[in-house]
């Protein structure tokens, strides 16, 4: 494939909802560019981009795929993406190389809740945005409908440039409402036709509303438009292109992916109003002195590594947008990111899976490079003399939390090392290590991203993990104050041991930990009193009632004695740990649970579902907001962490899949008597066997 120039590139992520044809569309695409000789159709498993075992077991896309193609002298660079909501970091990473996206519908369902996502997302990225209408030749299409939906979600913005000639099995072709003129489709071969009759009215219509908007935001035609003059193609063209650069305007399209009708239309209209390449601006970082920098394509080499595959046998492959100047094979490569130069040999695009090789790429491409070895997802590369740095993706955040141990003993560093080789991959995929809980502890997007996980783990690193109950990181403290003597003596022949303190314990409301000397007269030398406060803390840390750490507690070193012989430091901080051991019993312990603050966004709809289940859960509600989409309220709560270890699984089901949260730690919270008791008899009975 040769080097295209920047202003012929269109790099377009392609987003809908899982289920609304958008693998299909990609590949349709190629199809009708020469880029690929066949496709799979429907359930059949055969897809070109869908090539990863859990892909074609699910028959849904899991992760971003990448697919250059030729058309009409351009190049345009097609990045499939997941439909499926617990995969939307693979959507986020796409947008980040993309200059355009286009979001398909099902004519069937609508508009759904991914598609809403992906469209919030791209506003937020400013990216200009397209439409298409699939399936219209399912039974139960509705193009007007459907569009009459995506004017009440996205607003004025969204602008038919076609209607369908029929719904259902009578589809059979489009009509281009700009031109006045109708294409019908047979076994994929396009014949242009006068507009059916029984359409003209509604031709007419919206052609009217195209006009309108197209002159908007062009001064010139907007003043032409208003004095009656007619507009020309081509200033209807020219407007709506001004209009789509800018968002104002959002170009809706129609067809069927699997009957490859109107696939020329949509590669036409991308090439006409997506974005080239060489417009895209970049703000960026020096790496040097921190200032922001401005990235025009013919500023020396960038690039943005926005994704990452590995692969046990093909090893690493790194996926970067060339934001600025141009790699050829034998360009060093530095990687700003990690202050260090990568060694490289070859570079190559991608079609699903396929290699095609590529010795050069200028701004504005997409290009894979294998085995780089300090390279990561949200590195930037450049060079030596041009050192700037991208911000990273915000990728969601994943509030799923479980905890795996290796299915057989001995396992546990193959386990780590493959869970470390999944999060290099998925950023929506943390793994730490619970040094408290002693426990490996995944977080991801849901029970579906889970099973993922699990499945790719054994199938590319022969790891199998089960999960055991998470950790929950409770505390201890007290509640009551009391005085109470600890004292070590041991005399055994020889050097004996003695060490002997009185301490107040007390609670404290604002920090974790205070520690008080008032020793006055030498009770307790100078140098012991160091080892006293070990000896607290060492106990405190391990807790006393339930064997969680215990915070929010005062102690003050009163008095005590010594032996000027057998006295150590060693009896000093046995003897305190003894006086804590018997005063913290009778100073009114309580065992305290994590509390975070959680917002919730949900439709009006679900609120009192939702509220009446945050209190099932021992939530409190604060209060309610109306969010910035119209018809979504903010429900702000505090809630236990354990009650919400399932949240991500309920939210979806309770509101078909349109409700999100994130939360925060605020605070620990006396945890409720009865529980309390179960969680401390549980420890006391572990402790004895």
């Amino acid at each position: 494939m040769k080097e295209y120039a920047s202003d012929l590139i269109r790099n377009v992520a392609i987003v809908s909802h899982d289920g609304a044809g958008k693998t299909a569309l990609v590949e349709a695409l190629l199809l009708a560019c020469g880029a690929v000789d066949a496709v799979g159709k429907g359930q059949d498993n055969k897809h070109i981009m869908d090539f990863e075992p859990e892909e074609i077991k699910r028959n849904v896309t899991i992760q971003l795929g990448i697919a250059p193609c030729e058309w009409k002298g351009h190049k345009v660079n097609f990045i499939d993406t997941p439909g499926y909501s617990e995969f939307h970091g693979e959507v986020r990473a796409a947008l980040r190389a993309s200059d355009g996206m286009l979001m398909v519908l099902s004519a069937t369902s609508g508009v759904e809740i991914d598609t809403v996502r992906a469209w919030d997302y791209g506003v937020e990225l400013q990216m200009p945005r397209m439409a298409f209408i699939n399936k219209m030749d399912v039974e139960g299409a509705d193009f007007f409908g459907t569009l009459e939906k995506m004017h009440e979600l996205f607003g004025k913005a969204i602008m038919p440039l076609q209607i369908p000639i029929g719904e259902g099995p009578d589809f059979k072709g489009v009509v281009d409402v700009a031109k006045r003129t109708a294409y019908v489709y047979e076994n994929g071969k396009m014949t242009e036709v006068p507009v059916p009759e029984e359409l003209s009215a509604k031709v007419e219509e919206i052609r009217e509303l195209t006009v309108e908007a197209a002159a908007e935001g062009n001064d010139e035609l907007l003043e032409k438009y208003l004095d009656g003059h007619e507009l020309t193609l081509e200033e209807i063209r020219q407007g709506l292109r001004e209009g789509m650069l800018t968002g104002r305007v959002c170009a809706v399209m129609c067809g069927s992916a699997i009957h490859n009708i109107g696939m020329d239309q949509v590669l036409d209209r991308m090439i006409r109003y997506m974005p080239d390449a060489a417009k895209r601006v970049m703000t960026a970082k020096d790496a040097d002195t921190g200032e922001q920098k401005i990235v025009h394509v013919d500023k020396p080499f960038t690039g943005f590594v926005f994704k990452t595959v590995l692969d046990p046998f093909a090893g690493k492959q790194s996926f970067i947008r060339i934001f600025s100047g141009e790699l050829k094979e034998g360009d060093k490569l530095y990687n700003i990111s990690q202050d260090v130069e990568e060694k490289w040999g070859k570079m190559y695009t991608l079609i699903g899976k396929q290699q095609v090789p590529i010795s050069e790429a200028g701004a504005g491409d997409i290009v894979v490079i294998p085995k780089l070895p300090n390279a990561k997802t949200g590195d930037t590369f450049g060079t030596a003399e041009f050192k700037v740095t991208y911000d990273p993706i915000r990728f969601p955040q994943p509030l799923h939390t479980v905890a795996m141990v290796a299915e057989k003993k001995g396992e546990e560093e193959k386990l780590a090392s493959a869970l470390a080789r999944i999060a290099e991959e998925d950023p929506t995929c943390v793994v730490t290590k619970d040094v408290e809980g002693r426990q490996m502890q995944v977080r991801c997007m849901g029970e579906v991203h889970l099973e993922h996980i699990l499945t790719k783990m054994e199938r590319k690193y022969g790891a199998k993990a089960k999960l055991e109950k998470l950790y929950i990181p409770y505390r201890e403290t007290v509640r009551g104050t009391i005085e109470v003597e600890g004292k070590h003596k041991k005399q055994s022949g020889g050097h004996g041991q003695y060490g002997h303190v009185k301490i107040k314990i007390e609670p404290l409301y604002d920090g974790e930990f205070e520690f008080v000397d008032e020793i006055f007269g030498g009770a307790v030398p100078r140098q012991y009193i160091p080892a006293v406060e070990k000896g607290v803390r060492e106990t405190l840390e391990h807790g006393l009632i339930a064997g969680y750490p215990m915070i929010g507690v005062k102690v003050t070193l009163l008095d005590g004695s010594y032996h000027s012989v057998d006295s150590s430091e060693l009896a000093f901080k046995v003897a305190a740990a003894q006086a804590l051991k018997k005063g913290v019993p009778e100073a009114k312990p309580i065992l305290l649970e994590p509390i975070y603050d959680v917002n919730i966004f949900v439709p009006d709809a679900f609120t009192g579902d939702i509220m009446g289940d945050l209190t099932s859960r021992r939530g409190r509600v604060l209060g309610m907001e109306q969010a910035e989409r119209a018809g979504v309220t903010v429900i702000k709560a505090q809630v236990p962490f354990e009650e919400m270890l399932d949240y991500v699984t309920v939210l979806r089901s309770m509101t078909q899949g349109q409700g999100v949260f994130n939360m925060e730690f605020s605070s620990y919270e006396e945890v409720p008597h009865k529980k309390a008791e179960a969680i401390i008899a549980a420890y006391v009975d572990e402790d004895a066997e």
